[in-house]
């Protein structure tokens, strides 16, 4: 077997528009094609007793040991792949399970799909399960749980931490999206203006000067103090002489930790001697030069989370630690403990595994024990000083059981220090007793407390703490995304986008949009390139001052990486034509058909799809969504038309020479086509096409018609609105227009443009391009053959895998089956052939470049009219 390629889906895509997060591997399996499972003698087997849980696995057979069963009898190795690279990621601790393996079609490839939980991970499991199909092929041993190892090591490096994650799933249960922004714990919820961020739990309105005092303890502990809130005694020390006195003051036992620490890091608890003092400020001096010294107050450690000035949760935290059977040494007994199955690697579970470091043999040696001490029965032995969850620490959940003072006191903290998400660490024998009563103090304010202990207590009811958090980001009425119009289609994509974003400009909206030049803001073009994939369209969801998003999407983009956003308001399908056919997996117009499907598949359920009522593609679409639907024709009796405004659908047609609404029987005409500017008086039928695709979108979403009618009357195409869209340069004596037309369909477009032109002699620039198919390349040749008198044919660019001849060829063959005398000739660059046009151009010539590089040619062509601008000026 042979991996050829592994992407990661990150959003809806042609696999499952539902299901975002798939890696999709391509896979030759060589000669194993001629071997499915049942022929590879005890393959079943040693599955089995690799994978004892795959049982599990029902697959097709809908029961429980259904996939044993296929493989018993007979299927293709790249099935077993699928599912081997769904077990390995459940073993990890990453439950996931939807997969699907087709063959391509070319024969012995194989699409292996399956879902992932963390990226990384994912694209390790693909590698891996090839790894060991084929070791279960040749019998020979695989250590399938370094692996499994590893993928767990990946995930803790690149998951999102347990606080984090928690907020972000409250997020997405209430139906709000988020971006991960970088690979650290920088996450944006929402879209655009409505955009909220956060940090591991601090957000984008917490205060910069609370996180600042909270981070400084002895700035916190002088607010407190002066809030009539108790602390413990204490001061701050940076040497042994500061160290000295302030014992004197408060005596032992003492606490000794850094001044900027946190998660415990750097402390040592109930110091009782000056030798261990001394010690513990040499500790505590690693982690910051300025260390607090405080008295140790017996007690038990309590957390009480303050969420937007309320009181949400508390609990009792008590350190990592055994409990002696009279049997087992502490060795012995840290290892039973962590067989628990809440504890895992890292963050994986409710509990993290105990380890052993220097702060566990201090605390033994304290205790004149080792290691490989044996414990008396019920004698409970502390592993750490402090209890961090993080460290191998438990959690008791306590949240009904705090005295309303104790609940006064912690939301006041919050405000005194003025934190919206505060963690606030007291020393008590309990909570139920004011601490006035009982002689607890406060020992630390936290800026982005840890909610694990809260998620998911030992003991004690789990409270969703991050609810509060999303309450406070997204009061109720606010809301969380921006509307979202996206276009995909085979032509007409980028001037149906910029039409749609100059309507949505013009009614007042601050509008974002990508197009395949470039991705704008406001018209402000912030990228040049092809922008028309999910990066681009996050570009524009990430900009906080984007009130609305017209997102142009390509093919390429929705195979690669699917979309770049989960929901949209209205989707348009412009047309599904013959284009990049022979790609990707992608051979005919069916295939095609199924990439574009996935924006409107995508549209949310009250919102539209807009489609072409002439593409019998678009139609077939149309009978599988959930969503609304609407379409649009050039022909007012188009039968799809008719029979779904009988049913009172609503669409937009061209009739008499109008842009026309028809809802059920009504009609409402926008405005006269000649008054268009987009459809070159008319003449442009495509543009008209486009014009009506648009029109319907806007009508859809809510815009008055009179609001549309403004728009499609100010929107004057050119270079600068829409480069590449029929652009024409008129020069005294002839006229040269641009245009991006790169398939049949385009080339056909402007052909029937052409038909309405009048020039004494029409002259074509055409190249081809080297990643279509022949049959493609020649039939674009065979319509330039026919609109045009003369040809030059250009072919420096885009040979992708093809010799230029080869290419050449092609379009020569195209132009010799027309029964028509066109001349040609060869330039091979695309500025020479530019420049050779309008040389040999006589009076009333109209030159058509259909160009693929449109900014070179715009520019050309711009020099040259400027410059005879200049030379009229000089003459006069």
């Amino acid at each position: 077997m042979k991996i050829l390629g592994i992407q990661a889906l990150r959003g809806p895509n042609i696999w499952s528009v539902q299901r975002k997060k798939l890696i999709q591997m391509r896979l030759d399996l060589e000669d194993l094609e001629q071997l499915p499972t049942n022929k590879i003698p005890g393959f079943g087997k040693r599955l089995e007793t690799m994978f004892p849980t795959m049982v599990e696995h029902r697959c097709s057979e809908g029961e429980r040991g259904g996939f044993f069963f296929r493989v018993d009898k007979g299927t293709w190795m790249g099935h077993v792949v699928e599912h081997i690279a769904l077990e390995i990621q459940t073993l990890a601790g990453m439950d996931t399970g939807y997969g699907r393996t087709r063959e391509t079609k070319t024969a012995g490839i194989y699409n292996v799909v399956f879902s992932y939980v963390e990226e990384k991970v994912g694209i390790f499991a693909a590698e891996s399960a090839v790894r060991i199909a084929q070791a279960l092929i040749d019998g020979t041993d695989y250590d399938v749980e370094a692996d499994i190892m590893e993928m767990r090591e990946i995930r803790e490096k690149v998951r999102l931490g347990p606080s984090t994650g928690s907020i972000v799933e409250e997020a997405v249960s209430r139906g709000i999206p988020w971006i991960r922004l970088g690979t650290n714990s920088l996450v944006q919820l929402g879209y655009g203006v409505n955009q909220m961020r956060f940090q591991a739990t601090i957000t984008c309105k917490t205060s910069n000067i609370a996180v600042d005092i909270a981070c400084d303890k002895e700035e916190t502990k002088k607010m407190l103090l002066a809030s009539s809130i108790p602390v413990a005694d204490g001061d701050i020390c940076v040497d042994e002489e500061d160290l000295e006195n302030t014992i004197k003051k408060i005596g032992y036992p003492i606490v000794i930790k850094p001044l900027d620490g946190n998660h415990g890091k750097g402390a040592s608890i109930n110091v009782l001697n000056w030798e261990d003092a001394v010690e513990g400020l040499g500790f505590a001096k690693k982690y910051s030069r300025r260390v607090i010294v405080e008295k140790f107050i017996t007690g038990f450690d309590f957390r009480i989370l303050v969420i937007d000035n309320k009181m949400v949760a508390a609990a009792q935290r008590v350190p990592a630690h055994i409990v002696g059977d009279g049997n087992n040494t502490i060795q012995e007994l840290i290892d039973l403990t962590n067989e628990d199955p809440r504890r895992g690697y890292g963050h994986e579970n409710v509990l993290t595994e105990i380890t052993v470091d220097r702060d566990t043999m201090d605390l033994l040696e304290v205790l004149g024990y080792t290691l490989d001490t044996i414990p008396a029965e019920d004698e409970i032995v502390y592993l750490k000083s402090t209890a961090n969850l993080s460290t191998g620490g438990t959690s008791i959940d306590v949240t009904e059981m705090i005295h309303p003072d104790n609940i006064f006191l912690a939301e006041r903290i919050a405000r005194v220090i003025g934190l919206d998400v505060c963690g606030i660490d007291i020393m008590a024998n309990n909570l139920t007793q004011s601490l006035r009563e009982n002689g607890g103090v406060v020992l630390e304010v936290n800026a982005a407390p840890g909610f694990r202990m809260h998620l998911a207590p030992s003991e004690g009811l789990p409270r969703n703490v991050a609810a509060p958090v999303i309450d406070m980001l997204y009061p109720p009425g606010k809301p969380s995304r921006i509307p979202i119009f996206a276009v995909t289609g085979t032509n007409g994509k980028t001037t149906t986008t910029r039409l749609l974003a100059h309507i949505v400009k013009n009614i007042g909206y601050k509008v974002g949009f990508t197009t395949s030049d470039g991705i704008y803001v406001q018209n402000h073009m912030l990228e040049k390139g092809d922008t028309t994939g999910p990066i681009s369209a996050e570009f524009i969801l990430k900009d906080p001052t984007v009130e609305f998003a017209v997102l142009e999407t390509a093919r390429g983009g929705i195979l690669r990486s699917g979309l770049g956003f989960s929901k949209c308001d209205i989707g348009i399908i412009t047309n599904i034509q013959e284009d990049h056919l022979g790609l990707s997996d992608i051979h005919d117009l069916k295939d095609l058909a199924r990439v574009k499907s996935v924006v409107v598949e995508s549209v949310r359920k009250k919102g539209w799809a807009v489609l072409n009522a002439e593409d019998e593609h678009c139609v077939e679409i149309a009978k599988t969504l959930s969503c609304k639907v609407a379409f649009f024709s050039m022909d007012e009796e188009n039968p799809v038309v008719v029979n779904h405004c009988k049913q009172g659908g609503v669409a937009a047609i061209y009739e008499n020479g109008f842009i026309t609404i028809k809802k059920g029987d009504w009609k409402m005409r926008v405005e006269k086509v000649t008054h268009v500017p987009l459809t070159l008086n008319g003449k442009a039928k495509f543009m008209i096409a486009n014009t009506l695709a648009a029109t319907l979108a806007g009508y859809l979403y809510g815009f008055k018609l009179d609001d549309i009618k403004l728009s499609l009357t100010t929107f004057i195409p050119g270079a600068a609105q829409t480069p590449g869209r029929m652009n024409i340069f008129e020069f005294n004596k002839f006229k040269v227009m641009i245009d991006f037309a790169h398939n049949p369909s385009g080339y056909r477009g402007v052909e029937e443009y052409l038909e309405s032109v009048e020039a004494t002699n029409k002259i074509g620039i055409i190249a081809g391009v080297g990643d279509r198919r022949d049959e493609d390349i020649i039939e674009c040749a065979t319509i330039a053959a026919r609109m045009f008198n003369h040809i030059i044919i250009r072919q420096e660019k885009h040979l992708r895998g093809r010799t230029e001849q080869e290419i050449i060829d092609l379009i020569l063959k195209g132009i010799a089956s027309v029964d028509k005398e066109t001349t040609y000739e060869i330039i091979t660059l695309e500025v020479d052939a530019i420049k050779h046009a309008i040389t040999i151009a006589d009076e009333g010539t109209f030159i058509t470049a259909l160009s693929d590089v449109i900014t070179n040619a715009i520019e050309v062509v711009q020099q040259h009219l400027d410059k005879e601008l200049e030379d009229e000026a000089a003459m006069v």
